[in-house]
């Protein structure tokens, strides 16, 4: 009885490994070429990968047609806009002017940059721990690499984020020239966190705080006037 369960197990066995190896070679005879239909254009670029070893050539884009196209959306425009109107405050508050040298710390994907350009502005520089060319280049907020007093502006909408605030501002100061100005954006607050942003700046004197809306975000904006030449 039992001789006749084990050839009845091995049968089994048989016929399981052959029906496998059926699918298998089916499957594999009939993997596509392509995931294209048979009667659409050859795009020989889209090639179905038959492993994970496929190295199928992809298109890659210039830096140019990536910022062409990341320029071009609505949320860049929306946001580009929102900058062009902080900045034309500042202008008329006599801080900004074609020949104003301004540094923009923490500049992200460069919103500020290419707004103060649109508005004249000759000499904009942009910086941030990871580049976007060509409007932000890579620096370390906390290790600006610039001579002391080379702007005449700095400006970040970027406090919050910083690792080392008051590292982050002494660089803002270092690097502004004796009544040059310090323009920084925070989420906005009251009287109470003003004063403790204004203690991080060592070198210059609380103009004003003004409420302001950037980027669709409520913001409060503080403005300092450097004042030491150390």
């Amino acid at each position: 009885m039992e001789r006749h369960v084990r050839l009845f197990l091995n049968k089994l066995s048989f016929a399981s490994i052959a029906i496998a190896s059926l699918i298998l070679l089916l499957l594999f005879l009939q993997t596509p070429q392509t995931c294209i239909p048979p009667n659409s254009p050859p795009k020989p670029h889209l090639k179905f990968p038959k492993s994970s070893c496929d190295s199928t050539p992809r298109q890659i884009l210039s830096v140019d047609k990536k910022n062409k196209r990341l320029w071009s959306t609505k949320h860049w425009q929306n946001n580009l806009s929102s900058f062009l109107n902080f900045f034309h405050a500042l202008r008329d508050l006599g801080l900004l002017h074609n020949h104003t040298k301004v540094l923009c710390v923490s500049a992200g994907a460069g919103h500020e940059v290419m707004a103060l350009s649109q508005m004249g502005v000759l000499d904009v520089t942009g910086v941030e721990l990871v580049d976007s060319p060509p409007l932000v280049t890579r620096a370390d907020p906390h290790n600006l690499p610039f001579f002391d007093h080379a702007f005449d502006l700095a400006f970040s909408a970027h406090l919050a984020e910083a690792l080392f605030p008051s590292r982050f501002v002494s660089e803002m100061e270092r690097t502004v020239r004796p009544f040059g100005s310090c323009v920084v954006v925070v989420e906005e607050c009251g009287d109470d966190e003003v004063r403790e942003i204004v203690g991080l700046f060592t070198k210059s004197l609380f103009v004003n705080s003004v409420n302001v809306t950037l980027t669709g975000l409520k913001m409060t904006r503080i403005l300092m006037k450097r004042v030491s030449s150390r």
